[in-house]
């Protein structure tokens, strides 16, 4: 099922605010689909674009873009042919090795992943894969928090969409790595909870090619009249199932070529 254009949801701004509500109070809401089960991607898309400038009114800042449902299992998962994306916020990103919180998400999952510094900017339509490769200035281990305002993770596709693609926070190393000294496809990934190994993967998840999705959003977003800006960070997707987090976790990603990324999960960062 390819993206559609046509909207057709109801009071795009009133479920923006239901978004942003259960965002700030940590409550889940029930899904959208449930009364509105004909709802697209591109309804998904008009309710985040009434959900981002209540956020950005708050004195946040878009740094970047998340692009989620990047592997064939989780298409075919979801049931589309086609990525989707939602963007990253200044405020929700954390250092390596620090502490990131339970009590500011409502159902967060960890996902390991590759992330893209852009160099120059990219605009579509009609980025290629080449183009991208030259836009980017280094790549980096990272981490993505997945988190769903909706209640139980009851989401269908325009549900996440809405909801920023599901994005909670990213974890990044500051340095980043050249690129066009080795092929991003060939990343390999060793994911290891509490010392424990628990995942594995590699690049080549995401689109076959993780510069494939900076290529890719750069078109999307070329659609609606934007662009992907030097120093916007690309996070190109997980490269194994999410995992759940509980408070005293401590997550190690290995990549190749990449080196690592760590995070601490705690109840919250004040006691």
């Amino acid at each position: 099922m390819a993206e559609q254009s046509t909207v057709t949801v109801v009071d795009p701004q009133g479920k923006a605010k239901a978004l942003y509500e259960a965002r700030r109070t940590r409550t889940p809401i029930a899904p959208f689909t449930d009364t509105e089960p004909h709802l697209t991607m591109a309804d998904g898309y008009a309710i985040q674009a009434e959900l981002v400038p209540m956020l950005l009114a708050d004195g946040d800042e878009i740094v970047g873009y998340k692009v989620g449902l990047t592997s064939l299992a989780m298409q075919r998962l979801i049931g589309v042919d086609s990525p989707d994306f939602g963007p990253v916020l200044a405020s929700t990103r954390y250092a390596d090795g620090g502490d990131v919180p339970m009590d500011r998400f409502i159902s967060p999952k960890m996902e390991a992943e590759i992330t893209y510094v852009m160099g120059e900017r990219l605009q579509g339509p009609g980025v290629t894969l080449e183009d991208a490769r030259r836009a980017v200035s280094g790549a980096a281990a990272s981490m993505e928090i997945v988190d769903s305002r909706v209640v139980d993770w009851r989401v269908k596709l325009a549900d996440t969409v809405a909801d920023l693609a599901s994005n909670g926070a990213m974890v990044i190393p500051p340095e980043f790595v050249p690129v066009d000294a080795f092929d991003s496809r060939l990343i390999g990934m060793v994911l290891s909870r509490n010392g424990e190994v628990i995942d594995t993967g590699a690049g080549a998840a995401a689109l076959g090619n993780p510069l494939e999705v900076v290529a890719w959003l750069a078109n999307v977003l070329g659609e609606r009249g934007l662009a992907l800006e030097p120093g916007h960070l690309v996070m190109t997707g997980a490269l194994h199932a999410a995992v759940p987090l509980a408070a005293g976790d401590h997550f190690l990603a290995e990549f190749d070529r990449l080196g690592s990324v760590t995070l601490n999960v705690v109840d919250s960062l004040g006691g």
